[in-house]
Formats: C-alpha cells, structure tokens, sequence
C-alpha cells in the first residue's frame, strides 16, 4: 500500500472518530445539564434545610462534622443530600429507633397491637427511611451526572487529541514521497523501478 494513502486513511480515519467524540461529549454533556436540573429542582421543591449554626441538632457530636460545611443550607445538590440522608437522618433514626431497622420495629410492633409507643416508633422510622432512601436516590442520579460530566471532558480530550493527530498526519501526507509504500513487518520502503 503507498505510504499516501495509508496517511490519508489514517487521517480521515481519526477526523471521523474526533467528530463522534464531539457527538458523544455533547450528549454527555447535556446528560450532566439535565440530570444535575432535576435534582437540583426536585430538591429545592422540598424545602430541606441544614440545622442553622449553633442550634441543638448541629451540635450533636455524631452528626456536627459531616453537616458542618451545610449549616443553614437548603438541600439543592445530590452530594448535600447524601450527607442529610446519611449523617443527620440515619443518625437520628438510630437513636430514635436504638439501632433497629424499620423491619424490627413493625415486628415489634405487630406483636403488640395495642402498644401505641411502637405504633409511634414504626411510623417515624418508615417516614425517615423513606425520606432517607428518597435523597439517597437523588444523591445516585445526580452521581450519574457527574459520571457524565467526566466522559464528556474525556470525549472533548480525545477528540482534540485525535484533531491534532489528524492534522499532523495530514501535513505529513504532503511531505511523502509519492512512491513510497508501507509494508507490514518491513516498515516504509521506497518503490523500485
């Protein structure tokens, strides 16, 4: 095969493969754009708020470190609602619940039909699992996006990386010489006559 050709198919080649990298990096892009809204606007619409700096809850010792930088934030973004779910709710539903799950409880409960205290304990601890699970959820989606977010900078690094690549390849297309051939397992060799 002339060594031209090669180039040229090497060339085009990658300027083919840098075009769908832009395509994908766009679509990742808009995948991170989308993702990142509706997480950001389902919780907003909730109304979840840190405890303000100094009150009772902030300062208690198992959860004061994990919510410390959100104090008084509104919950708007996946990262702020796993650490709602998992350091402010998770903690106080141990405590409120002594360690046991939803499950224990309305077992619990369920063997003692007429005990209103455990009727109590599995409603608030079905309602803050829930709550607990629901921005948990949020939390993964809003992963997704910036997963997403991290493709779309590879894609756009490629594809730059193949332009370069490409344009290079195509500038030494011009300065070979036409009778020169690339044959596999002997390198580049000039044509004889």
């Amino acid at each position: 095969m002339r060594r031209r050709t090669f180039d040229a198919l090497l060339a085009v080649g990658g300027l083919i493969v840098a075009t769908v990298l832009v395509a994908a990096g766009g679509l990742l892009m808009w995948a991170n754009n989308f993702v990142d809204d509706q997480v950001t606007t389902q919780l907003t619409a909730q109304k979840i708020f840190f405890p303000e700096a100094g009150s009772e809850s902030a300062n208690d010792p198992n959860v004061k470190e994990y919510i410390a930088p959100y104090l008084g934030q509104q919950v708007t973004n996946g990262e702020q609602a796993r650490v709602f779910a998992d350091h402010y709710i998770g903690v106080h539903l141990q405590e409120m619940a002594g360690g046991k799950t939803y499950s224990e409880l309305s077992t619990i409960s369920r063997a003692n039909p007429d005990d209103a205290e455990a009727a109590a304990a599995v409603q608030t601890a079905f309602r803050g699992e829930t709550l607990r699970g629901l921005l948990l959820n949020a939390y993964a989606f809003w992963q997704m996006g910036q997963i997403a977010l991290y493709g779309a900078i590879a894609a756009f690094a490629g594809a730059a990386l193949l332009l370069v690549l490409s344009i290079l390849g195509l500038l030494h297309l011009r300065r070979t010489p036409a009778e020169a051939e690339v044959r596999i397992g002997s390198g580049v060799q000039a044509a004889t006559a």
